[in-house]
């Protein structure tokens, strides 16, 4: 029988839990995380898609170059290979869980292109 896994349990960065689905028997990972305004990561990639559900907040994602504005109740999938990053906008916290289909992730940073 499955046992629960408590959020805070999992191994965290200042900003986000991560669940590696091969340490728990699952075929797929995510991030629980919370970013105050102006927070986000360096722009990235992934060799798969990564899908953001926001549940409070705001955000901007920057995909290959194009920018896009979700808030709390959507969700914004972001193509495999993709070059993207995100920033926190509005004033409150913005909390999301990403999830990436696969049982250990894999990400790597890219210099931003200049503009």
């Amino acid at each position: 029988m499955p046992e629960p896994i408590r959020i805070a349990d999992l191994p965290s960065a200042p900003v986000a839990a991560r669940f590696e689905g091969k340490d728990h028997g699952a075929g797929v990972s995510f991030f629980v995380a919370e970013f105050r305004p102006g927070g986000g990561p360096k722009p990235h990639r992934h060799p798969y898609e990564e899908t953001f559900v926001v549940q409070e907040g705001s955000v901007t994602f920057e995909v290959d170059g194009a920018r896009l504005d979700a808030h709390a109740g959507e969700i914004v999938v972001v193509p495999a290979g993709a070059v993207h990053r995100f920033t926190a906008t509005g004033e409150g916290t913005l909390r999301f869980v990403s999830i990436h289909p696969v049982p250990a992730m894999e990400q790597e940073f890219v210099e931003p292109q200049p503009g």
